[in-house]
């Protein structure tokens, strides 16, 4: 039951001065968010692909008021790009972006969101990487899956996000899958109404393994989107009845969460691909981390309690 609470905060701004303003805010937000600047997160890029994982890059931020803003967002990936071409790791080191950041929710925001990312899209291309479009809350996503639609004319590899616990996602799971997409499947992390999402965490799971049974019988590419160890041996299981190779589907996980089972799975030989965001703008993504799981929330709260 927490988890509604806590994505409710995370639109608080009351709730963002609080803790922000915390004394051991910063030392538990580490965790997850390993860096402020493209500058520090560049020798995790290089760390985690020397233990030989993947990453996919996310600036965070996604409160854009402003078109200024929104081109600030678009030029902050480009920088990432710049940092990123010197390293050669083409797919190893993709990105991840919120179309949010390009503009979305503005006044035009389809057409301004696509003209922002088109340029991220192209510059990745031209070092041999490519970049995956987060799904946000419901409202968003008729827009994000046709900007998604339309940079695939120019550039097949982009990526996108679907998010188990909404009923429409059994439906974009199927035409996906038919037209040869890479998907990353997540459970969800927004605060959605009963009308349009499950609400009960054991029907998301079912869920979850119906549209990843559809993504691995298909002709696309499935990114697995999860730390829970169960849904990683069904998806394990799933791959194997399809005939998938090893380097025909990727698991992916957050930086700072289970960081043995990223290693472990990359041991065996699956692309194992690690989530890790930077940028000052933290409290939103900090927030759904917190909600998806309470040992996140625990581990925030004992931090405060022990801060002396």
């Amino acid at each position: 039951m927490l988890g509604p609470v806590i994505l409710a905060a995370s639109r608080s701004d009351r709730m963002r001065r609080l803790v922000s303003a915390a004394p051991m805010t910063k030392p538990v937000v580490d965790r997850f968010i390993p860096g402020e600047t493209v500058d520090q997160v560049i020798p995790i890029v290089t760390d985690l692909t020397d233990k030989g994982l993947e990453v996919t890059l996310d600036v965070v931020g996604e409160d854009i008021t402003t078109r200024e803003q929104a081109t600030a967002a678009r030029n902050a990936y480009l920088r990432l790009v710049e940092h990123l071409q010197p390293l050669g790791l083409g797919t190893r080191a993709e990105m991840s972006v919120k179309l949010s950041m390009f503009g979305q929710s503005l006044e035009g925001g389809h057409e301004l969101a696509l003209e922002n990312v088109r340029p991220v899209v192209e510059a990745a291309a031209a070092i041999g990487t490519t970049v995956t479009l987060d799904a946000e809350d419901h409202t968003t996503l008729d827009s994000m899956f046709a900007i998604h639609e339309e940079l695939r004319k120019d550039f097949p590899q982009t990526g996108c996000v679907i998010q188990a616990y909404l009923f429409r996602t059994e439906e974009d799971a199927r035409r996906l899958a038919a037209n040869g997409s890479r998907v990353r499947i997540v459970k969800g992390a927004y605060k959605e109404p009963a009308s349009v999402a499950h609400q009960d965490r054991g029907e998301i799971d079912k869920a979850y393994v119906r549209i990843l049974k559809t993504l691995m019988d298909g002709t696309g590419y499935p990114m697995i989107g999860s730390h829970d160890p169960r849904l990683i041996s069904v998806s394990q299981e799933l791959a194997r009845r399809a005939g998938r190779k090893l380097d025909e589907y990727e698991f992916q996980m957050l930086y700072g969460i289970r960081s043995d089972e990223h290693l472990r799975l990359a041991a065996e030989g699956h692309r194992m691909r690690v989530y890790t965001a930077y940028g000052t703008d933290w409290y939103g993504y900090f927030m759904r981390r917190l909600a998806e799981k309470p040992a996140n929330l625990l581990f925030f709260v004992r931090s405060m309690i022990t801060k002396n």
